[in-house]
């Protein structure tokens, strides 16, 4: 009965066809991102971190800069048919990105390049890949097909960074690219075999009111939304460098190779799967979960720092994969349940937006502090980052507990 309950949004036919893509398609994403990784630390750079934090701001940056057009599509456009355009055109990229790569033509400029456009399609096609999840199975199963995302994506993780450094070892990087390219195909087949008659558009698709700026007022007028947005700037902004943590103390501090580097990798999402089937069992999430998963986020980082051997490193990125699945799935189903549905796809955009975009404030400081004091320094910037996330949840906590009227924490809004 109890797998049952985790596995409950599989029942539901076109989440089933949209789960089988989306595994493919992040595998290949992962892959990608190893190899990107790598060629600029390895092969483009000598072993320049800043370099990986220049490439990780232009790649996410864009989540910042589109904000307010990446909402207004979310909540205005027919989302199926912008996920083939954002999943195709993403595709066609790192189909390019790879031919360059394989015929040895590949520049540091080009990457940066690449990264700042896959970034650009990625804005539109990530706040609405979430919110999407609505339309699949409905807000009665939402947690559980959120955390069932997260456990397909964090899966993916296991298998795409320990692929792409065989890959690399025997091939080169550039077949990764190729891969991740052709992975693609399998996210379009999905989308192209709904039930679309049995999709459950929300009222936010035809009768989304104003633009972005009722979106920010609106989430002004939430005490609870603003607590869990500054949470999510901190880590997402120091903690949530995981290319730099994990490559830099690979080749600097263990030495270690491509495989090496992959494996690691694989450790830290099976931290994330074990952290994702604990969400999934779950019947919602609440905002204790917010506090839980920053503090051990805090802790998982401060031992990964002061690991002594690579194996006790890998552990401890494990302890950290749990604590950060754990906070952002906890802040994605949180704020999907609690949010008007008119207002999702914006205040979603928004979500994603200071998660991804505001890494290109923190990943080149992150990369600064690997290369100058070292990159077990790096790590106890990302520890920071959870500990003050977890007492920004603290004082959020009670305020809450001293208010005699309102919404609660973790609770629906009834507005």
């Amino acid at each position: 009965m109890a797998s049952a309950g985790v596995f409950r949004s599989l029942r539901n036919y076109n989440y089933r066809v949209w789960a089988a893509g989306a595994l493919v398609s992040n595998v290949g994403t992962w892959m990608q991102r190893t190899a990107q990784d790598w060629l600029v630390l390895t092969q483009l750079t000598r072993n320049n971190a800043s370099a990986v934090g220049i490439v990780m701001a232009l790649q996410f940056g864009p989540q910042l800069l589109l904000l307010p057009w990446t909402g207004f599509a979310a909540d205005h456009f027919n989302q199926r048919k912008l996920l083939m355009v954002t999943q195709a055109t993403m595709g066609a990229l790192a189909i390019a990105l790879g031919l360059l790569t394989v015929i040895g033509l590949v520049q540091l400029w080009q990457v940066y390049a690449f990264a700042f456009v896959f970034g650009c399609a990625s804005a539109f096609d990530a706040p609405v890949r979430q919110t999407f999840v609505a339309e699949l199975v409905g807000d009665t199963d939402l947690s559980n097909a959120v955390a069932l995302n997260s456990m397909s994506f964090n899966a993916a993780r296991m298998i795409g960074p320990a692929a792409a450094g065989l890959v690399i070892a025997s091939v080169g990087t550039g077949w990764a690219f190729l891969l991740n390219g052709a992975s693609f195909a399998a996210v379009l087949a999905s989308l192209s075999l709904f039930r679309v008659a049995e999709l459950r558009p929300s009222l936010r698709t035809h009768r989304a009111r104003g633009g972005m700026l009722e979106g920010f007022r609106y989430v002004a007028s939430r005490p609870d939304l603003v607590a869990m947005l500054v949470m999510l700037f901190l880590i997402g902004t120091f903690g949530l460098n995981f290319p730099i943590f994990i490559s830099t103390m690979a080749v600097r501090v263990f030495h270690t190779d491509a495989r090496g580097y992959g494996v690691l990798s694989s450790f830290m999402a099976a931290g994330t799967v074990t952290g994702a089937l604990l969400a999934a069992r779950r019947e919602r999430a609440r905002f204790g979960s917010l506090l839980t998963g920053a503090a051990v986020f805090g802790l998982g980082c401060t031992l990964a720092a002061i690991a002594p051997s690579y194996w006790l490193f890998a552990g401890a990125l494990a302890i950290t994969g749990v604590a950060a699945l754990t906070f952002t799935n906890s802040s994605n189903s949180l704020m999907q349940l609690s949010t008007e549905p008119a207002m999702r796809g914006r205040v979603m955009a928004l979500r994603v937006a200071i998660v991804l975009g505001c890494t290109p404030l923190g990943a080149p400081i992150v990369g600064w502090v690997a290369d100058h004091p070292g990159p077990r320094w790096s790590l106890a910037v990302g520890a920071a980052s959870g500990f003050a996330a977890a007492l920004v949840a603290l004082y959020a906590i009670r305020r809450q507990m001293h208010l005699q009227h309102g919404d609660g924490f973790g609770e629906p809004d009834p507005r």
